[in-house]
């Protein structure tokens, strides 16, 4: 059973045959997103058109998606014309096969728990942090969707009500905005210009001052998370993007939450995704297989 998948990021669109849960070849080529969604759709269409050889596909894909028709439900403008984009059917008319189409957080989490740090965790909370902050609840080896699919949002927590109350964007106050990987960008560069991604803020830690900022962003996580933790009462958290492989801010979170929450919580156990880049294909892969 081959599988065509496909992970549509702002910058790259990620691609590959996935074969009894093995990548079998992957490959990227520009997502070129300031032409819009029919760009995008023409563009994965090409590519699937280079292979005759597969029984489904996978779509992992920014933007909210109703998974139930494979089509985007909202996109923000960094994707024009993308809102609407009916994935599933154009490319099962296209190809005749069986198209599953889900939000990429959703996918990566799916990918992570039937392969990578969530496996045999069949309930279980994935961040990822990267320009913002995407999440995705796990019950009972699926993916809690809500009421109108978007159920994951945990950039939207409120962090600092000041700046919510005193705001107009949704985000003013939120998790996102002082916990992402950018908010950390910020912080550090407003400092020392030079400092303008998280590899290089890293490479500093040995300054006083950088740690101390780098510090003062863990507390921002560790925040989110307590609410988090409070909530859902997880056994397990998975977080993901590409900063979280420093292995210093998850020895700091797992050294502050048990400060930060109740007792009854403290058994959650904090891990790093494991899959990278594969873990949207992966999920994509095993959501349509279920196609199948």
């Amino acid at each position: 059973m081959k599988i065509l998948v496909f992970d549509i990021g702002g910058t790259a669109i990620k691609y590959g045959l996935c074969e009894n849960g093995n990548l079998i070849e992957t490959w990227e080529c520009p997502t070129e997103a300031w032409k819009g969604g029919p760009h995008i759709l023409n563009t994965i269409s090409a590519l699937a058109e280079q292979f005759n050889d597969f029984d489904a596909i996978g779509i992992s894909t920014a933007g909210q998606v109703n998974p139930e028709t494979g089509t985007i439900i909202y996109a923000n403008s960094n994707i024009p014309e993308y809102t609407g984009t009916q994935f599933q059917k154009i490319m099962e008319e296209r190809f005749h096969v069986p198209v599953a189409v889900e939000n990429d957080v959703n996918s990566a989490a799916i990918g992570e728990a039937m392969f990578g740090a969530g496996k045999g965790k069949p309930s279980f909370l994935c961040l990822t942090y990267g320009t913002g902050i995407g999440g995705a609840i796990i019950e009972n080896s699926s993916i809690y969707h809500g009421s109108s699919f978007s159920a994951g949002e945990f950039g939207g927590i409120i962090t600092h009500p000041e700046k919510k109350l005193a705001g107009k964007d949704p985000f003013d106050g939120c998790y996102e905005r002082y916990a992402s990987t950018t908010a950390l960008v910020k912080l550090v560069s407003a400092y020392d210009p030079t400092l303008t991604n998280g590899r290089r803020i890293f490479a500093s830690m040995e300054r006083p001052e950088i740690k101390a900022l780098i510090d003062q962003w863990i507390d921002e996580i560790v925040l989110g998370l307590t609410t988090l933790i409070h909530i859902f009462n997880p056994s397990d958290i998975v977080l993901g993007g590409g900063i979280m492989v420093q292995p210093y801010i998850l020895k700091q979170i797992r050294l502050r939450i048990p400060q930060m929450v109740m007792s009854s919580f403290s058994h959650v156990q904090i891990h790093s995704a494991l899959l990278g880049n594969s873990a949207g294909l992966l999920g994509a892969y095993h959501l349509a297989s279920q196609k199948l």
